[in-house]
């Protein structure tokens, strides 16, 4: 095969623009100093130009040859792309999101000390808009904002998905629970109805057919009693997990509660109680409305109702049961939501979004509390300390004060609206806060800091969270489903919560 080279003869060369710029070489003899270095501004020079030199001859030619005409074609684009590059697309947003780990780990020493340092934050949601809004529209390629998602490196994919593990944990992948995620490990979601260390799920209990509204452990009894809005109590064998007795009640089951062998149901209108042990009942009329919530405290049961009452039975729990009407606490303008007693004192709390507090020797309300925002849902007495949840997304934390009213010490906040808490000790003697949230799931944290220790997902609200003992604890979500849970091994109940 012939090889042939391209050449430009004499003629040729006159007639370029090249011989044009630079001058007739036949001139002079002497080659432009100025020229070799890349700065000869003279046109027509008297010095010989000959041909170019190679673009690494100067570092100032070097510099000047990246100032291209405004309409020479750029064959890349006007930023830069590396494994360390923030790559943004779909207007702006920013994909890999922790900045520090794509950066190099010496960047921050070649900063100069004068500059102030910002937060990687602020730099990339002012730099992404301001992106925006100055990209002209028909410089689409060179727009940082639009981005094609290949020049997104490998290495800040891997980077930005590792950043944020929790993220993709705190929701159970749909798909597994129908049994056909197709993804297995590599499903960015939960394959688990629960993350966390040091406890485990027991039993999944099914038979309630609509929300699980309470569950209770009885004295010398066997049996895990659970309510429901389906109208029935179920009774659990605990050795078994089979359901061994359902009782139908004819009507919603709102709230139930025990002390010793005694069960307390509220239903609409009426209060039903029973003995396990010598299998003697009773109902409790008087109460207006749905009752919500349930207490007893020595010879006292509570029952706050849906017309904002809380009335109080005085009597005998022995085999006659005999109760009688004592009081009738007013004062709540909306339906009572929790009650508990911790001390001298029960706590009420309200749709009307307000915490009374009654002495329940005198039954006198002694103090009103209106820190939250929203429903009053549930109580836990821990310690000297009163928690209070609310739909208002937080958990207030209160003390008592030297003059003898409570105080707010603590709030704690969460994404969604929280319905129920209650709290024990783990294994290592640590105690942990139960609290269920709006978002289908029951989040753990160690007390005091409210570290996260784990979370219980469900297929919907939780609506009740009761510990027992043994480091047992359960819970029951709207769709009827009654969970049983384990710390192993045994930690101690510390705190009652309704």
């Amino acid at each position: 095969m012939v090889i042939k080279t391209a050449r430009r003869d004499s003629e040729t060369m006159e007639r370029s623009g090249f011989y044009k710029l630079h001058g007739d070489p036949s001139n002079s003899n002497s080659m432009c100093i100025f020229w070799l270095k890349g700065r000869c501004h003279r046109n027509p020079c008297r010095f010989a130009h000959g041909e170019m030199p190679h673009k690494t001859t100067s570092p100032s030619f070097a510099k000047q040859s990246h100032a291209l005409p405004a309409d020479h074609p750029r064959k890349r684009p006007y930023y830069q792309t590396s494994k360390y590059t923030l790559v943004l697309r779909n207007g702006g947003r920013v994909l890999g999101s922790n900045v520090a780990e794509m950066l190099p780990e010496n960047l921050h020493k070649k900063s100069p000390k004068s500059v102030p340092r910002k937060s990687p934050e602020k730099v990339i949601k002012k730099y992404s808009e301001n992106v925006h809004k100055e990209s002209p529209k028909d410089d689409f390629e060179n727009s940082l904002g639009n981005v094609v998602e290949k020049s997104l490196s490998k290495t800040a994919v891997e980077k930005s998905s590792q950043n944020d593990p929790k993220k993709s944990l705190e929701r159970v992948c749909q798909f597994w629970a129908e049994g056909n995620c197709i993804y297995g490990d590599q499903c960015h979601n939960l394959h688990s109805w629960f993350r966390g260390d040091g406890f485990m799920m027991l039993a999944k209990l099914q038979g309630h057919e609509k929300a699980v509204t309470g569950i209770v452990l009885p004295e010398r009894s066997n049996k895990l009693y659970s309510g429901s809005s389906d109208g029935t109590v179920r009774l659990w064998d605990c050795h078994s997990g089979q359901c061994a007795s359902v009782i139908n009640l004819g009507g919603e089951v709102r709230s139930i509660i025990c002390e010793g062998p005694l069960v307390f149901v509220g239903m609409l209108n009426v209060v039903k109680v029973w003995n396990t042990d010598s299998a003697a009942g009773c109902c409790l009329n008087g109460p207006t409305g749905q009752v919500n919530a349930l207490e007893v405290v020595k010879d006292l049961l509570f029952a706050g109702a849906e017309d904002g009452v809380i009335y109080t039975w005085k009597g005998c729990y022995e085999a006659n049961l005999t109760l009688q009407l004592a009081a009738t606490l007013k004062g709540h303008t909306l339906g009572v939501t929790s009650l508990v007693v911790g001390g001298k004192s029960l706590y009420s709390g309200s749709l009307d979004h307000t915490i009374r507090v009654w002495d329940h020797e005198t039954l006198q309300c002694i103090m009103t509390l209106n820190n939250h925002n929203d429903v009053v849902t549930s109580f836990l007495c821990w310690d000297q300390y009163l928690f209070s949840s609310s739909l208002d997304c937080t958990v207030k934390v209160w003390a008592a004060t030297e003059e003898g009213s409570l105080e707010v010490v603590y709030t704690h906040n969460e994404e969604h609206g929280v319905l129920a808490l209650n709290g024990m000790t783990d294994t290592d003697d640590k105690p942990i806060i139960y609290c269920s949230c709006a978002d289908n799931s029951v989040h753990l944290y160690e007390l005091p800091s409210f570290v996260d220790r784990g979370r219980l997902f469900a297929n919907e609200e939780v609506g009740t969270v009761q510990i027992g003992p043994g480091g047992l604890f359960f819970t029951g979500d709207r769709t009827g489903l009654l969970t049983v849970w384990k710390w192993p091994p045994a930690p101690r109940v510390a705190a009652t919560g309704s």
